[in-house]
């Protein structure tokens, strides 16, 4: 999925693949716990930006769980194809839209709402870049950021490579998904990162499976 121009049917099929990956391994309830431990019970309407959305199905269900609280969620992406998958897979909700932008390149006003959210996005990024990100994202968003990323081990790289192998339809998510725990993050790459960052008022929590929830409040 690191293609910025990928399209057609093989990534409908990754999409949907990567969804029901999301939702069995657990990853969607480790964005929706994260996301209920942040927002205050007595908070009223917040904004929220999705980072690297794919098809947009977490800040759907944001959406339905939040209906009245949620006054406005965006999903950014740099890929227009999966863009347009995430509009209609999620048309439903009259509070989402979904935006063209490259984080390494954005605005800072890009950024600007109270909850920022990422799930299997920031291992996408190298150190430094993750430092200038996370240094800029303190700054736009009021309220904080839940994170959900990879744990890399070697238990989760063997475990996802042949489960994608006996199940998977998509030679994409085949070879996406161990390459994605390669990627991923020890819990000590965090607390380096967060310090370079500036970051102090956060909690990282392992979760299953082999995967870091992250709260922070900025």
């Amino acid at each position: 999925m690191d293609d910025l121009y990928c399209d057609g049917p093989v990534v409908d099929q990754s999409l949907a693949e990567l969804d029901t990956i999301n939702y069995w391994l657990g990853g969607d309830w480790v964005s929706l716990k994260g996301l209920k431990k942040l927002i205050d019970k007595n908070i009223g309407p917040f904004s929220i930006i999705d980072l690297g959305c794919g098809s947009g199905t977490l800040l759907g269900q944001m959406a339905r769980k939040y209906q009245d609280q949620l006054n406005s969620g965006v999903g950014i992406d740099a890929n227009a194809y999966i863009l347009r998958y995430a509009r209609d897979a999620q048309k439903a909700f009259k509070q989402l839209s979904f935006i063209d932008v490259n984080v390494l390149n954005a605005a800072e006003k890009d950024f600007n709402c109270d909850i920022l959210h990422a799930s299997l996005f920031l291992h996408h990024f190298n150190h430094d870049e993750l430092v200038m990100l996370f240094k800029i994202f303190r700054h736009q968003a009021s309220q904080g950021m839940v994170i959900s990323d990879l744990h890399r081990h070697w238990l989760a790289y063997y475990s996802i490579k042949y489960l994608t192998q006996w199940f998977s339809k998509s030679a994409m998510v085949q070879y996406d998904g161990p390459l994605s725990v390669m990627r991923g993050f020890r819990r000590k790459e965090w607390i380096s990162i967060f310090e370079a960052a500036g970051i102090k008022d956060y909690k990282i929590r392992w979760k299953w499976a082999f995967r870091w929830q992250i709260i922070i409040k900025f």
